[in-house]
């Protein structure tokens, strides 16, 4: 059974999970050392939070794992005590910030400096016969730690398939940012109506899931009428019609960390939904259900997609990219794609327990006017799934 929203969690047992099932994956690849440079990820190993959506793209922090041995933390300069009392990080010591922002034309000498530093730790904590796991950094300061003799090789592997598989714990915390993330789409449905902009309803569902404690929104998807179809298209000044469709994904960074990632498509009104929505909305409804039925623990992906709800050609020129997909602390590993999409991108793998799993639809074509966007999120148990968003699909579209 899933747990409940109150669940108290054990902050220290989470941490715990996630670091062993990081090194395991590690000892598994025969990788000594992962030196991760992505917020998440970090966040992932060992619990710090530090400004994730800023140093996404400032390379102002990064966390050294052995597989055995310290995890250092590497923090910006000024947040050192942000990691205090995280029992899972061994030391904490001011990172070398290594981009041109903070170099200058310098960067080149500082790269060589990080590099030698990191390379130094690496002798220094597991010796020189060793592989050293490198998320991404600057092209230089890769080639400069290559330089000082390291063997690198890309940390995405051991990071995914550690993340995959879930503890209680973590299941606990989407539980958490689920529900928060379904009171503020509520609050934002109750005041859906025409004459209001995407961006002022958007700004309604942001407020509200940010008083809940997420983190933040990864993404700004949430679009009316002709904007719904193709998909992808982002929250604008656009104003809602009467009787359009609202269509939103939410894609937030939730409570404790951990996404909620689920679709809706909701009828504007005044009057009933037109006999095209309605269609368009049961075709989706009934594309996200025969794909979450589908899915059981041992399944592999080739068989998932073979499997899988069948598109209609009608659609397909529109189809969302992926099936289904991986989701915890952000979207992640596994990709399952549509059965047309398997040959050229796909990749073979086995369903497994304990993995969390968003199962999608868009529903819209070049022919018809606006689309539909629905998507569960579930959890693979030992005998199959169990869904984790209830938020309920619009009545009225499925009429």
């Amino acid at each position: 059974m899933l747990p409940t929203e109150d669940m108290a969690i054990d902050q220290v047992a989470l941490r715990a999970y996630r670091l062993g099932r990081l090194r395991s994956e590690m000892a598994d690849r025969e990788i000594g050392v992962c030196v991760l440079t992505d917020p998440v990820n970090i966040r992932y190993a060992c619990g710090a939070r530090n400004m994730q959506i800023f140093t996404a793209r400032n390379p102002a922090r990064y966390l050294f794992v052995t597989v055995e041995g310290p995890v250092i933390l590497f923090e910006l300069t000024g947040a050192l005590h942000l990691a205090d009392g995280l029992e899972t990080i061994t030391e904490v010591r001011p990172a070398t910030t290594a981009s041109f922002v903070a170099a200058g034309e310098a960067i080149a000498e500082v790269e060589r400096a990080w590099a030698a530093k990191i390379a130094s730790l690496v002798r220094e904590t597991v010796g020189t016969d060793t592989t050293v796991g490198l998320e991404r950094v600057n092209a230089g300061a890769a080639l400069a730690l290559a330089a000082e003799g390291v063997r690198i090789v890309d940390a995405q592997a051991p990071v995914e398939r550690a993340r995959a598989v879930k503890g209680p714990e973590e299941i606990a915390c989407q539980i958490a940012s689920m529900r928060a993330t379904e009171h503020a789409m509520k609050v934002m449905e109750a005041e859906i109506r025409p004459g209001l902009t995407e961006n002022e309803l958007w700004s309604v569902f942001h407020q509200h899931v940010i008083a809940k404690g997420a983190d933040y929104i990864e993404t700004r998807l949430l679009s009316s009428g002709g904007n719904t179809n193709p998909w992808f298209q982002e929250t604008s000044d656009k104003v809602i019609g009467a009787n359009e469709l609202v269509a939103f994904d939410t894609d937030v960074v939730g409570c404790h960390g951990y996404y909620a990632d689920y679709s809706r498509t909701f009828h504007v009104g005044p009057d009933a939904p037109s006999a095209e929505q309605r269609a368009l909305y049961r075709i989706a409804h009934e594309q996200v259900h025969h794909n979450m039925e589908i899915i059981e623990p041992g399944l592999t992906f080739s068989e998932y997609s073979k499997r899988a709800w069948d598109l209609p050609e009608r659609f397909a020129a529109h189809r969302y990219y992926l099936s289904s997909h991986g989701v915890g602390m952000t979207g992640e590993y596994p990709y399952l794609y549509h059965a047309q999409d398997y040959v050229p991108f796909g990749y073979d793998g086995v369903i497994e327990t304990g993995m969390t799993l968003c199962v999608e639809s868009f529903i819209g074509g070049p022919d018809t006017s606006e689309g539909v966007k629905l998507e569960q999120q579930i959890l693979v148990t030992d005998t199959g799934t169990e869904l984790m968003s209830l938020y309920p699909f619009d009545a009225s579209l499925l009429e």
